[in-house]
């Protein structure tokens, strides 16, 4: 929308002429015998860039877009300030995109573009409630129609395309260097930026045991027997493994292709199938493995020195309410083991679902986890263990079990330079690089234009 906002600028250096030429209209003049009394400046060249002028009318499109919405500056000599660095803006940006245009190995197509410029279009026009409101917002803002705004967004993105690819060109061929930034520096920044600086959310860091309901014995064997019955048939015609693994298999990720699991590394897969999966020749089926996930018949596909390509059926146990309860009535007691100080890492190799992750020491942002999380997790602090609390299990929809130890917490509000330091060095490096990058190119590039004086005062 910076486009919208700053074409408004534009728009006022357009309305004294054309009312001009209403009022020729209006006394019959024809264009041809019409004449200004005073001079009237259109528009003028404020700097050149190798063959390119660069225009006023540019200048405070530009001048808009670092607005952003907000009020011109009152004071003439902050107006001035504003333009100037409008403008050297402009000069940059067309140093790169020439520079860029006569590197042969730096190609931007339409495809490119018109991809970036459908989804700015797309986030446009979701801010109005109908084409026609959007038609007469650019109508008013001097953009002419949607065709119009359209071109002239695929003209800007290839610009911009043009400049990113130059720019990672240069720091390929290692010309892009590092600058050197000073602690000094680094204050500066912050408290330049400090009120744009978004608010730290609150966080909690937890680690966590997750308890899965697990199939009776009775009924582990039944299917057992089933996938036993089905891995008999297939050592007789061992070319129908993806057509029965498409008809049984009960893992929703790979069922669809025949049960291919892709090429995996050790470690990849829980243990009791990495050890089979990695000792198994190709071609060959395993005898059935039992993990967490269910009973598995497993055949490998190709072998390479770190990697195998394998594929797998997958039949689990069927789980009643029975076994549901008995989950449920173990989560409270390792709660009470926990609380009580029982070791994590004991109670997690014991009880944890393998299929889920152990919590983190790195913070997670409070409000990005699932809501039955936020939930348990509200007011709570460093060293409580919460729940047990229910989670559903999206592969099965059956309900797991979380218990959840609260390693740190920290309360919403403003991020300190500390916390900053880091992105703001690394930013302010990064521009120091592309600095010093282009001063380069302009030294090459036939650069004219400063601005001493505002052509016309900023409204």
């Amino acid at each position: 929308m910076r486009r919208l906002i700053a074409c408004t600028l534009f728009a006022l250096c357009l309305a004294a002429p054309a009312a001009a030429a209403q009022d020729s209209a209006a006394t019959g003049a024809s264009l041809a015998g019409a004449k200004w009394k005073d001079p009237y400046v259109l528009d003028q060249v404020v700097g050149i860039v190798g063959d390119r002028a660069i225009l006023w009318s540019d200048v405070l499109i530009a001048i808009g877009g670092r607005l952003r919405g907000q009020p011109v500056p009152a004071e003439p000599a902050e107006q001035l300030k504003l333009a100037q660095e409008a403008l050297q803006q402009l000069v940059d940006e067309e140093v790169l995109v020439q520079r860029a245009r006569r590197d042969t190995s730096i190609k931007v197509t339409d495809a490119e573009a018109n991809t970036q410029v459908d989804n700015t279009l797309k986030r446009i026009r979701e801010q109005f409630k109908s084409e026609a409101e959007l038609r007469d917002a650019l109508r008013k803002e001097g953009l002419g129609t949607i065709e119009d705004y359209k071109k002239k967004l695929s003209e800007d993105t290839k610009r911009q395309l043009l400049q990113e690819q130059l720019i990672q060109k240069a720091k390929r061929d290692g010309k892009l260097l590092p600058g050197t930034v000073t602690e000094t520096e680094v204050t500066e920044a912050f408290e330049r930026n400090r009120a744009t600086l978004p608010k730290r959310p609150a966080t909690v860091a937890f680690h966590q045991i997750v308890i899965a309901p697990t199939a009776s014995d009775s009924a582990k064997r039944l299917t057992y027997l089933k996938l036993d019955s089905i891995g008999r048939e297939l050592l007789k015609d061992p070319s129908r493994f993806e057509s029965v693994a498409k008809s049984v298999s009960q893992d929703p990720g790979s069922k669809e292709q025949g049960g291919d699991l892709g090429w995996n590394r050790r470690g990849q897969m829980v243990p009791a199938f990495d050890r089979m999966m990695f000792s198994l020749p190709p071609n060959t089926l395993s005898p059935i493995v039992e993990t967490p996930f269910g009973f598995h018949i497993i055949r490998v596909d190709r072998v390479l020195p770190a990697e195998v390509k394998a594929r797998h059926i997958l039949l689990r146990p069927n789980i009643d309410s029975a076994d549901v309860k008995r989950a449920a009535k173990l989560a409270d007691s390792v709660v009470q083991a926990w609380r009580a100080g029982a070791d994590y890492d004991s109670l997690s190799l014991r009880f944890h679902d393998q299929r889920e992750e152990r919590g983190s020491a790195t913070p997670f942002v409070a409000d990005s986890l699932p809501p039955a999380y936020q939930k348990a997790l509200a007011g709570s602090k460093k060293g409580d263990v919460v729940g047990p609390f229910q989670i559903v299990d999206a592969r099965t929809n059956l309900p797991k079990f979380v218990l959840a130890k609260v390693i740190t917490t920290t309360e919403p509000g403003e991020y300190t330079r500390d916390e900053f330091k880091e992105k703001i060095r690394d930013q302010l490096s990064q521009e120091k690089a592309i600095r010093r990058l282009i001063d380069l190119f302009r030294k090459e590039t036939y650069v004219k234009g400063t601005l001493t004086a505002l052509p016309a005062p900023l409204k």
